[in-house]
């Protein structure tokens, strides 16, 4: 089980802080990013060791015009016409990179669903309750945390759905 991590000292990202914030209980991974790896999410799981299954990447979609985070498995993709029901809207696109970027503080590759700018409304893949912990973007690449996938939810306030395919 994952050791409850220490208060963040200066240099910890918005995400690593608002965990140790909230007194989650977590691990904080850190690995070597390849900027030439075709995959960022491929990527952590092979530096961690970590099956794909529970590694989960972060998305910015738009559903209806309002931007909306899709948390899934890195082994798949996202479901748009999924993440629109989720949230109760009629169509979903990919957001624009850049305003992904603006609006949740981190970087593509680097976006946690933790500690963004601007919250966001929130939406995890319900097959991340299939896993004692889960690993997602600690906010920047080569930094992903590991956690209880009910505490990733509770803390983003996000909907659990089957929204990854």
């Amino acid at each position: 089980m994952a050791k409850k991590a220490k208060k963040q000292q200066a240099g910890g990202t918005p995400a690593t802080v608002a965990l140790a914030a909230a007194g989650v209980e977590h691990t904080v991974h850190s690995y070597d990013h390849d900027p030439s790896h075709p995959s960022y999410g491929e990527e952590a799981a092979e530096a961690m060791g970590v099956s794909p299954e529970r590694v989960f990447k972060t998305l910015v979609a738009e559903v209806d015009g309002a931007l909306t985070v899709a948390v899934v498995p890195v082994a798949g993709s996202l479901d748009l016409k999924a993440l629109a029901a989720a949230v109760g809207g009629k169509r979903a696109a990919m957001a624009d990179p850049v305003l992904a970027e603006r609006t949740t503080g981190y970087v593509r590759g680097g976006i946690s669903p933790l500690g963004q700018r601007k919250k966001l409304p929130t939406v995890l893949d319900a097959s991340a309750t299939d896993h004692a912990t889960i690993c997602v973007s600690a906010g920047r690449r080569g930094l992903e945390v590991e956690l209880a996938p009910l505490d990733l939810a509770k803390l983003t306030e996000a909907v659990l759905a089957p929204i990854g395919r």
